[in-house]
């Protein structure tokens, strides 16, 4: 995985944000129902929008995440979803004055109004960044892609908090010709660790 140099923010510090937001993230069996898409009981989840959604870590890892977007010269960021929405806002409340632009992708065109795909101050002409929580399946992220191109945007990377490792989501994404970058690879099934050894 591509994962950069990190030019502000040292290995240590990226190591105890991702144990942090993974820590604030896990919810277990045993502390509340919950299921997957079926309706069916799981062991386990990443509920992201709990720490992202945290002032702290919401200033944290915007810090982190700019970090990332500047180290590849890219300056726009727009999310698909509940968990990406915090992630760009992260970004744009990090921003020195008017360097990154934020974008919001819709499920589908607004009807009325200015009847937009992607809304925000996101500019066509120049590529931008899928930002997410997780990548497991990529299934997800397709979908984003799919709209976002449909939508004439150049799309050049994915930007993910965790990477579910045992999944085909990374490789599904580098497949369409984007970079996947994430803080943490999460290489248990079980939820009992947290990561892999690199950030």
């Amino acid at each position: 995985m591509d994962r950069g140099t990190f030019s502000s923010s040292s290995r240590a510090e990226l190591v105890e944000i991702g144990r942090r937001l993974y820590e604030r993230a896990l919810v277990r069996r045993e502390d509340e129902l919950i299921t997957d898409p079926r309706g069916q009981p799981i062991g386990w989840l990443l509920d992201t929008r709990v720490p992202t959604l945290d002032g702290q870590l919401f200033t944290e890892v915007g810090t982190v995440l700019a970090e990332r977007l500047r180290e590849r010269d890219r300056s726009q960021v727009v999310g698909y979803g509940f968990g990406a929405h915090p992630l760009v806002c992260s970004v744009l409340a990090v921003s020195e004055g008017d360097e990154f632009k934020g974008g919001l992708i819709r499920e589908e065109r607004k009807e009325h109004g200015r009847r937009r795909l992607v809304e925000g101050p996101v500019d066509p002409d120049e590529p931008v960044v899928l930002i997410d929580d997780i990548i497991n399946s990529g299934r997800s992220a397709s979908e984003a892609l799919t709209l976002l191109r449909g939508a004439d945007f150049a799309v050049d990377g994915l930007l993910t908090l965790f990477n579910f490792t045992w999944s085909s989501g990374q490789s599904r994404i580098e497949a369409e010709g984007l970079w996947v970058d994430s803080l943490l690879d999460l290489n248990l099934q079980d939820g009992a660790s947290s990561s892999s050894d690199s950030v």
